[in-house]
């Protein structure tokens, strides 16, 4: 089990404060972050809240997944990390 957990479908007035005050019930939140389009500036509707402790992380999925975060159905599981390298977009050729 991992101290992060994702949070999906949020709502696009949802910033980092709000996703932070929302899970710090659930025990220390040493980072909250709303995901933002690079172009844009605005939301993607998910984000990420890493806890201090794992036990914190898990009693947050089980206490938040399915629940209404600023008028929207929010999905809350355990992060999975992406192993950052190549992310394509180009040829070698």
């Amino acid at each position: 089990m991992t101290n992060k957990v994702f949070v999906g479908g949020l709502s696009w007035n949802t910033d980092d404060h709000g996703l932070r005050q929302a899970f710090e019930q659930f025990g220390g939140v040493s980072e909250a972050k709303v995901i933002s389009d690079r172009e844009t500036g605005r939301s993607r509707g998910f984000g990420f809240v890493t806890f201090e402790e794992v036990d914190s992380a898990s009693t947050a999925i089980s206490q938040m997944d399915g629940t209404d975060l600023d008028g929207r159905t929010i999905k809350v599981n355990a992060a999975e990390d992406k192993p950052r390298g190549n992310r394509g977009g180009g040829s070698r050729w």
